[in-house]
């Protein structure tokens, strides 16, 4: 079962540390754009995905053209693509030993998701990590809640 309680996302983004954002835009009306630099704001370290931009930079970090090129311990994948796609980007995550996979708002996937559960990493689906920082109040810092020791 997909993560939907509030502790358990809570804990979830207190423990993330590293992020592959698949599907970054380099244009700042897009969403991904803006939840890459939120997520950034929080401190995290963000490593943007998308072939289409490979090479580029968004947001001070080096574009990377799919999640196997990364090299570094990724905790979660959040996905920016359509929920037909977003299989394809479980499977890389899985393969690239990601921790969890956050599925973006109107992106669902169960079959995705259940394969990924059934790998070991947590999942979150229809939900935006951005919106639930301001939602669970985590601070930008320590990424805890206000009232959390």
């Amino acid at each position: 079962m997909p993560l939907t309680d509030a502790q358990d996302i809570a804990d979830l983004l207190n423990e993330t540390r590293t992020i592959a954002l698949v599907g970054i835009s380099d244009r700042p009306d897009r969403p991904s754009y803006g939840v890459m630099k939120t997520l950034q704001d929080h401190g995290y370290r963000v490593l943007p995905v998308n072939p289409q931009i490979a090479g580029e930079h968004v947001h001070g970090e080096f574009v990377w053209a799919s999640l196997s090129d990364i090299g570094v311990p990724i905790d979660m994948v959040d996905i920016f693509r359509r929920s037909e796609a977003a299989g394809d980007a479980v499977d890389d995550a899985i393969a690239a030993g990601a921790k969890a996979v956050w599925m973006q708002l109107a992106v669902i996937n169960e079959a995705a998701a259940a394969r990924a559960e059934a790998a070991g990493l947590k999942v979150v689906m229809d939900r935006c990590p951005a919106i639930e920082i301001r939602r669970l109040r985590l601070d930008p810092v320590t990424n805890r809640s206000a009232g959390a020791q």
